[in-house]
């Protein structure tokens, strides 16, 4: 009896940890899910129910497209939002590109100055790109490129890349030095070792990386406002404020654009959620 006891105790105790571990987690859900459930349901609904009650669901009283349909007629939605995708994708794909490739070279390769090299990319994480505003403007302007969809591309490449290459080294270091090596003396390339043996085993840190990478850039405003702004080059979060007047809001078209915008963030969550846990867990021994 006296010996079941403190195994019961603390049969209870590992309950009761794990019933208020998720319960917190399920508050911050929660939380951090309210703001798009607002979003969402209130561009499901006219103006007029917007104010009434912006907390109540669509119904048949209340239940409008009117925002959808005026961003799909009169915002230009598809210009901003292939702009939005075009500049992310590329984006995404360098930064995926040069940071497995700089973390392949700081993980495998030992040389003077191998971790101030690495130190001095990690600064790119404490120090805000937005700092360097002025400077990013004044070369891109010298360089004729404002308005160009490349600058957003070159600014979010230089904003993902030490993220990525501090996230991908750690990842990279674990890989077998047997494996590598059994390849050299097979007679391959240090890119097809790159390509074909190590990439594949860090898929998890490749999809937390492209999570990570893609959020901030697909949600940003800042750079496209100061380095974009023109018609042509409008990303989805620029292209909102075509619908927000100085004395006139349309809330209905701007709840509607961005519920459309969630959509992309949303879909690719889905189809990478395995690998980005996979990836967050590793992280997190590591």
């Amino acid at each position: 009896m006296n010996s079941e006891r403190p195994a019961l105790l603390l049969a209870r105790h590992s309950v009761f940890r794990g019933l208020a571990a998720h319960a917190v987690l399920i508050t911050y859900t929660i939380i951090a899910l309210f703001p798009v459930f607002v979003i969402v349901i209130n561009s499901l609904k006219s103006r007029r129910a917007i104010f009434a009650d912006p907390l109540a669901l669509p119904g048949p009283a209340n239940f409008d497209l009117v925002g959808y349909v005026t961003v799909l007629e009169q915002g230009n939605f598809f210009r901003y939002f292939l702009n939005s995708l075009t500049v992310t994708g590329a984006s995404l794909f360098f930064v995926l590109l040069f940071g497995a490739m700089a973390a392949f070279a700081l993980s495998e390769y030992r040389f003077r100055g191998n971790t101030l090299m690495g130190l001095y990319l990690a600064l790119g994480i404490m120090v805000p790109i937005r700092l360097g505003t002025v400077a990013i403007l004044q070369m891109m302007v010298a360089s004729g490129l404002v308005n160009t969809l490349l600058a957003l591309i070159l600014v979010y490449t230089a904003q993902g890349l030490p993220l990525a290459i501090f996230i991908l080294a750690e990842f990279m270091r674990g890989v077998s030095s047997d494996l590598k090596n059994a390849g050299r003396i097979d007679g391959l390339s240090e890119y097809t070792i790159f390509f074909r043996l190590v990439l594949p085993l860090v898929r998890p840190a490749l999809a937390t990386v492209a999570v990570f990478t893609l959020i901030p850039i697909w949600n940003d405003l800042w750079f496209p406002l100061i380095l974009a702004p023109s018609e042509a080059t409008k990303t989805v979060t620029l292209g909102a404020q075509v619908f927000i007047g100085q004395f006139v809001t349309n809330w209905n078209a701007v709840l509607a654009a961005l519920s459309l915008a969630i959509v992309p963030v949303l879909v690719l969550y889905l189809i990478f959620s395995r690998q980005l846990i996979r990836g967050i867990t590793a992280g997190a021994v590591k």
